[in-house]
C-alpha cells in the first residue's frame, strides 16, 4: 500500500500586517513584531533586528496578546460611590474626571504643594513623571526603586558609577567564569538567557549563589545555597582569601581606583578619614616616580599604593592600606564565617581560588590601542574573564547596601570591571555620583520645586530636612534615618501619611503601583490605613487618585480612577534620560506606539498628565498665552528638550540623520516606526572598554549628548560621602544626627564595606522564628500583570510554599498538606510542596500569584484566589517597637531599601482549611468591570 505524506502548512499566514514596537510584559524592553489580521492582534513574535533580544521572545512576550484581550481592562474613568475598598464605582466622562482631579490639585498647589504625594510604580517614564511633579511643586515624588533594588543601584553608582542590569552586563563573548547572586528570573530574562546560552556553548563556568535553586541557578555548574542575608559576609570572605593570596590586580587598582588616594590620618581633625586634596579639591596620591604628592589625574602620574605621607608627626595612608588591614582580619576568614553563611569553609576557599585562577591565569589581551584620561597610550586592552551579576536577592535586606558595595569592591579588586571578559557598562553609564543631581526640596506655594526630587547626596548638608530638622518628604527620604535614599521610599508613603509623620497629606496620587496588595509590606494593615477615618468621620488620607490599565486590588481603594491603556495602545519612550535599552557596545533607545486603537474610553497615563499640566498651567508646560506646549505624550516626546539639542529620544533628530544631539524633528516618531521602533549607534572600537578612563569613550559620550563635558573618575573603594556622615555622628559639623540615630549612622555608614546582621533578625527570637522566608518572581510572570493573563496562568495558577527536606521531614509533611506559617507580624495558612534544592533553613514561594477575590476579573473560585497567597501578610513596614515611642522603618539604614527578605517565621503542619481556602481569606471587592467570558477565541490561520 502506498504511503502518502500529508501536506501540512508549517507557516500559515496569520496576518495581513506586521507592526513593530517594544514589549512591556516585563522590563526587558524587547523588540516585537505584532501581527495584525483585520486590525486585530493575531500573533506576537520577537524582532530579529532588535538590539536587546535579537528575535528571542519569552512566554511573557508571546502572551501579550492575552494582555490586550484581558477582561480585567478598565473601560472608562471611575468615581467612587461606595466605601473605600468596596470597589463600588460609577463610570464618568474624562471631562468630569479631569475636572475633579485638577480642581483639587490646583487648590493644593496654590496653598501647600507638599500635600500632594505623587508616586509611580513600574512605569518607564520617570524622567517625564518626575518633571511633572517638579513643575507642580511637591517634594513628594518617587518611583518603585525604594522597595525594589535601590541598594544595588545606589551602591553601584557611589562605588563605580553604575551597577548591574540596566546599568551594565557581563562581557558574554569573553567571560569564562560567571557568578550571579540573587537574581529574579523575570529580570532582564531574555538577554541573560541568551548570554547564558553563549557561556554554556563554549564551556564557560557558571556559579549561582542563591538560597533557592531555580531558574538560572538550576543550570549553574555550581550552586551555593547561602543563608539569606549573609551574602555580604561570604563576599568579604572571598576578598580575604584573594588579599591573602595576593591575587588582586594592583596595576588596575593604582591607575583606575581610589586605592592610592591618601586619607587624612589626624584623629583630632574634623576631616579625619577624608581624602587629602589639593587647592583645586582634587584627591591626592603619591607619585611613585617622584615620591611627591600629586593630583590623581595629573598627566604621567604613577600612583603608589604603599607610600605614606607624614606631616607634623601625623601619617596619612592610602585607602588600599586601610582596606587590606580590614579584610585580612581573621574576622573574615572562611572558618570564621562558614557556619553563619551556611557554606563550608572549603567551598569558600575553592570559589576564591577559582576566581583568582580564571582572572589571572586565563587573562588575555585584545590588540586594541587606546588612550587613558591621563594621556597615557596603551597598545592593548587587558582582559580578566570573570564577571558577576546580582539583583534584588542581595539588595532587599537591611544590610543590602553594604552587601552590594562588597560585591562591587570584589570585582574591582579582581580588575574585572570595564575590561574584556568582565562587567561592562551600558550607556549612559558609567556616570559617577558627582555627575548626578543632588535631591531638592524647597517648596513654595504656586511655584515649581527648586530642582529634581531625587539624586545623590555627598554629606549632611545635602539632606532633605526643614530648619527644625524634620523631614521635608512624606517618605522621609534623605534624612538621618536613610541618608542616601536615591530612589525614595515608596513603601513608607501610605504608612507615614496615615500616621501624619512627618505631616498630613491631602492627596495620594499613584500610577501602576498595587500598594493595597502585592507591592506593600503589611498588606492587611495597608488596606486598613487606606480606609481608616478620623474622629470627624473623614478618611485619614483624604483623597486617592489612581491610574491603572486593569482592575487591580488597588483600584478599589481609589476615589478617582484614571484608566490607562495597554502597552500596544499608547506611546511610550524608553529614553536615554531614563531607563534605556542600550547594550555595552552601543547606545540605543526605543518607543512604543499605538499599533492598535483602544476599544474602551481609556487614555495613556502620560498623555493624561500632559492634559492635567495644561489645565493647571504648570510652569514649563504652558506657553506665555496659557496654551499647552504639548498636546499629548507623543508631542512631548518629539518636541521637549531637556538641554539644547537633547530630548527624550536620541535618534533621528534634526533633519532625521542626527543622533544624540540635534533639533527636534517633527517626523521623529515616524522614523522610529520605520526603523522597527528603536534607534542605536555603536560605540567606536577603541572606546568599548575602560569607559570611565578611556578618552575616546569620553569624547564620544559628549558628542552624542550623554553628558556635556568629559568626566573621567576613579572607582571608589572607599566612599568619602559616607565618611562625612560618620564624622557628623562623631560630633563634627553643624548638622548632626539626633541622639537616637547617632550610633546607627556611625556604624552603618562605613566608607569601606561591612557586614552586619539584618535588623529584623536581631530583633526576632531565633528559637521562636527559626526559618527564613523569601519570595521570588517566576520567569513567566512580572508582578501582578502576568498572573491575570489567561496563557501565563496555565503555568503558574497558584503558588505553594516550598519547604526544604530538613523542615519537611521534621514536620512530617506529605504532598497535599497545609502549613501554618507565623511571623511576629501575622499568620497565614497555605499549601506546601517539597523542594530539596533549597537552603535547609529557608522556605519560599512565588511572588504576586495570590489574588484578592473580585480583582483582575478572575472567577470567584480561581486558584489564585483560593490556593494562591502572599507572604506580604507576614511582613511589616516597621520593625518591632523598641519601647522608645519611635517608628523604625524595616529598611536599609543607608538607602531606605525595603527589607523584604529579612523575614523570619516558624512553620507547623496544620489541617487544610475549609474548602481548601488559603488564609487569610480577604473579603471580596466588587469589580468595576464585567465578569470574564468563559471562552475567548479568534481565527488567525490563513
Amino acid at each position: 500500500m502506498t504511503q502518502h505524506q500529508p501536506i501540512v502548512d508549517t507557516q500559515p499566514k496569520v496576518s495581513d500586517e506586521v507592526r513593530k514596537t517594544t514589549c512591556y510584559m516585563c522590563a526587558c524592553r524587547c523588540g516585537i513584531n505584532v501581527h495584525l489580521k483585520n486590525g486585530t492582534v493575531a500573533y506576537i513574535e520577537g524582532n530579529k533586528d532588535h538590539p536587546v533580544n535579537k528575535g528571542v521572545l519569552c512566554a511573557k512576550g508571546s502572551a501579550g496578546i492575552m494582555q490586550i484581550n484581558s477582561p480585567a481592562r478598565l473601560r472608562a474613568p471611575l468615581k467612587r460611590v461606595g466605601p473605600r475598598g468596596s470597589g463600588a464605582f460609577e463610570e464618568i466622562s474624562w471631562e468630569e474626571a479631569l475636572t475633579i482631579a485638577t480642581t483639587r490639585l490646583n487648590k493644593i498647589r496654590e496653598t501647600a504643594p507638599e500635600k500632594l504625594a505623587f508616586f509611580t510604580g513600574r512605569d518607564q517614564s520617570q524622567s517625564f513623571t518626575s518633571l511633572w511633579a517638579q513643575s507642580f511643586g511637591t517634594p513628594n515624588y518617587a518611583a518603585h526603586g525604594g522597595f525594589c533594588s535601590v541598594n544595588m543601584a545606589a551602591a553601584g553608582i557611589y562605588t563605580m558609577g553604575g551597577a548591574f542590569w540596566e546599568f551594565g552586563q557581563p562581557d558574554w563573548d569573553h567571560t569564562k567564569l560567571f557568578m550571579l547572586f540573587g537574581v529574579a528570573e523575570d529580570h532582564d530574562s531574555n538577554p541573560i538567557k541568551m548570554g547564558l546560552g553563549k557561556l554554556k556553548s563554549r564551556g564557560a563556568k557558571v556559579i549561582g549563589v542563591n538560597p533557592i535553586r531555580s531558574g538560572y541557578n538550576a543550570i549553574a555548574d555550581e550552586w551555593v545555597g547561602i543563608t539569606p542575608g549573609t551574602d555580604g559576609l561570604f563576599i568579604l570572605a572571598l576578598v580575604h582569601e584573594l588579599l591573602k593570596a595576593g591575587k588582586i590586580d594592583l596595576t588596575y587598582l593604582r591607575q583606575y581606583t581610589n586605592a592610592p588616594v591618601l586619607l587624612n590620618g589626624d584623629e583630632a581633625s574634623p576631616e579625619f578619614g577624608l581624602f587629602l586634596r589639593d587647592a583645586d579639591g582634587k584627591p591626592l596620591v603619591i607619585d611613585r616616580m617622584t615620591g611627591q604628592l600629586a593630583p590623581f589625574d595629573q598627566t604621567g602620574v604613577r600612583p603608589d599604593l604603599a607610600a605614606t605621607h607624614t606631616v607634623d608627626g601625623i601619617t596619612h595612608r592610602p585607602v588600599f592600606q586601610h582596606l587590606a588591614e580590614r579584610y585580612l582580619s581573621d574576622d573574615y576568614a572562611p572558618d570564621a564565617v562558614a557556619q553563619r553563611c551556611g557554606i563550608t569553609a572549603s567551598k569558600i576557599r575553592h570559589i576564591a581560588a577559582e576566581l583568582a585562577r580564571v582572572a589571572f591565569d586565563e587573562s588575555f589581551e585584545l590588540p586594541q590601542p587606546w588612550t587613558d584620561f591621563r594621556g597615557e597610550h596603551h597598545e592593548t586592552m587587558v582582559g580578566r574573564p570573570v564577571s558577576f551579576h546580582a539583583m534584588r536577592g542581595i539588595s532587599a535586606h537591611s544590610n543590602g547596601f553594604q552587601t552590594c558595595r562588597a560585591l562591587h569592591v570584589l570585582q574591582i579588586l579582581l580588575g574585572t570591571v570595564e575590561v574584556p571578559g568582565g562587567f561592562r557598562f551600558k550607556p549612559p553609564y558609567p556616570k559617577p555620583a558627582e555627575a548626578h543631581p543632588k535631591p531638592h526640596c524647597e517648596v513654595k506655594a504656586g511655584k515649581p520645586l527648586d530642582g529634581p526630587h531625587l539624586g545623590f547626596v555627598h554629606g549632611p548638608d545635602d539632606l532633605m530636612l526643614c530648619k527644625d530638622d524634620k523631614p521635608t518628604r512624606i517618605d522621609k527620604a534623605f534624612t538621618w534615618e536613610n541618608p542616601m535614599s536615591a530612589h525614595g521610599l515608596m513603601h513608607m508613603v501610605i504608612s507615614n501619611a496615615h500616621a501624619g509623620d512627618p505631616y498630613k497629606i491631602d492627596t495620594l496620587f499613584m500610577y501602576m503601583a498595587n500598594m493595597s496588595w502585592n507591592s506593600s509590606m503589611n498588606t492587611k494593615g495597608v488596606m486598613q490605613m487606606l480606609t481608616d477615618k478620623d474622629e470627624n468621620g473623614e478618611y485619614v488620607i483624604p483623597n486617592i487618585i489612581y491610574s491603572d490599565a486593569y482592575s487591580s486590588e488597588m483600584v478599589a481603594y481609589a476615589d478617582l480612577v484614571l484608566p490607562d491603556t495597554t502597552y500596544l495602545e499608547r506611546h511610550d519612550c524608553i529614553s536615554l534620560l531614563d531607563r534605556p535599552i542600550c547594550e555595552a557596545d552601543a547606545a540605543a533607545d526605543a518607543i512604543r506606539w499605538p499599533v492598535i486603537e483602544p476599544d474602551r474610553d481609556v487614555r495613556g497615563f502620560q498623555s493624561v498628565l500632559v492634559d492635567m499640566a495644561n489645565r493647571m498651567g504648570l510652569p514649563g508646560w504652558v506657553n506665555e498665552d496659557g496654551s499647552g506646549k504639548w498636546t499629548d505624550y507623543a508631542d512631548y516626546i518629539t518636541n521637549h528638550e531637556r538641554r539644547p539639542g537633547v530630548g527624550p529620544l536620541a535618534g533621528f533628530r534634526g533633519d532625521g540623520t542626527q543622533g544624540g544631539r540635534g533639533a527636534p524633528n517633527p517626523d521623529q516618531i515616524a522614523k522610529y516606526i520605520e526603523n522597527g521602533a528603536f534607534w542605536s549607534t555603536h560605540i567606536p572600537e577603541e572606546a568599548q572598554y575602560y569607559k570611565p578612563w578611556n578618552a575616546a569613550y569620553q569624547d564620544w559620550a559628549v558628542k552624542i549628548g550623554l553628558f556635556d563635558k568629559a568626566q573621567p573618575y576613579l572607582f571608589q573603594l572607599y566612599v568619602e560621602p559616607m565618611r562625612r556622615f560618620q564624622l557628623a555622628a562623631e560630633g563634627h559639623g553643624k548638622r548632626q544626627p539626633p541622639e537616637h540615630l547617632r550610633e546607627q549612622v556611625k556604624c552603618s555608614m562605613d566608607p569601606l564595606p561591612i557586614w552586619y546582621e539584618p535588623f529584623e533578625q536581631t530583633q526576632t527570637d531565633d528559637a521562636q522564628y527559626p526559618v527564613h522566608a523569601l519570595t521570588q518572581r517566576p520567569m513567566a510572570m512580572y508582578h501582578s500583570w502576568g498572573s491575570q493573563n489567561a496563557w501565563l496562568r496555565q503555568i503558574h495558577g497558584h503558588n505553594p510554599l516550598y519547604v526544604p527536606t530538613k523542615i519537611w521531614e521534621a514536620n512530617g509533611f506529605a504532598e497535599g498538606d497545609w502549613a501554618k506559617v507565623t511571623s511576629p507580624n501575622g499568620q497565614i495558612t497555605v499549601p506546601v510542596a517539597h523542594m530539596a534544592a533549597l537552603n535547609e533553613n529557608t522556605v519560599w514561594t512565588w511572588n504576586a500569584i495570590g489574588k484578592r477575590k473580585g480583582a483582575w476579573a478572575l472567577d470567584k473560585d480561581a486558584p489564585e484566589t483560593t490556593k494562591g497567597f502572599l507572604l506580604n501578610h507576614l511582613i511589616h513596614e516597621l520593625l518591632p517597637p523598641k519601647g522608645d515611642g519611635l517608628r523604625w522603618s524595616n529598611s536599609d539604614p543607608i538607602t531606605g531599601q525595603a527589607a523584604w527578605f529579612d523575614l523570619r517565621v516558624r512553620i507547623e503542619k496544620t489541617a487544610a482549611p475549609a474548602l481548601d481556602q488559603s488564609q487569610p481569606d480577604i473579603a471580596a471587592q466588587s469589580s468595576p468591570v464585567p465578569d470574564a467570558p468563559e471562552h475567548v477565541s479568534q481565527q488567525v490561520g490563513s
